[in-house]
């Protein structure tokens, strides 16, 4: 990754997917759990927003920095409303990260890296998290889903 601009545009094609994917999804299908101990599907959806969160003030804070709570919700639309908030939220800690950061060195859960690579594996998590996602909303019965990859 060379910029925060170039990473930002690419963790957007996937992030673009989660809301899309959200477009099909019932309140009553909020609940869902694929096994008794896994994570809700709003719960998967709340796990992917706040990491990503988490993992840009953490770069620009410079120190581990955990995500605000999640917005109570009820309602699909609630949640909707609620990632597209954070998305955008998101988007605006991440544009504020300056160029140097992307290259200093950042502790976080017991590793350094560059704050690039903290990047990267921030998407990755948010890539892995979104291929469950297709398979909860499988499992929910849900047929149409869009693409791995938001292509506007």
């Amino acid at each position: 990754m060379t910029t925060i601009d170039g990473f930002i545009s690419d963790w957007l094609s996937h992030r673009k997917v989660l809301h899309q994917m959200l477009e099909e999804v019932k309140t009553e299908q909020l609940d869902m759990k694929p096994w008794e101990k896994g994570m809700t599907l709003s719960g998967l959806v709340l796990h992917i927003t706040g990491a990503m969160s988490m993992f840009a003030n953490t770069l620009k804070n410079g120190e581990y920095t955990p995500s605000a709570p999640p917005q109570a919700f009820v309602t699909i639309e609630e949640l909707r409303a609620n990632v597209a908030a954070d998305t955008e939220a998101t988007e605006a800690v991440l544009r504020s990260i300056a160029p140097e950061k992307l290259e200093q060195t950042i502790e976080v859960f017991g590793r350094s890296m560059t704050g690039s690579e903290l990047l990267q594996s921030a998407k990755d998590h948010e890539i892995h998290h979104k291929g469950q996602m297709f398979i909860y909303l499988r499992l929910a019965g849900i047929e149409k889903l869009p693409f791995f990859i938001y292509r506007g």
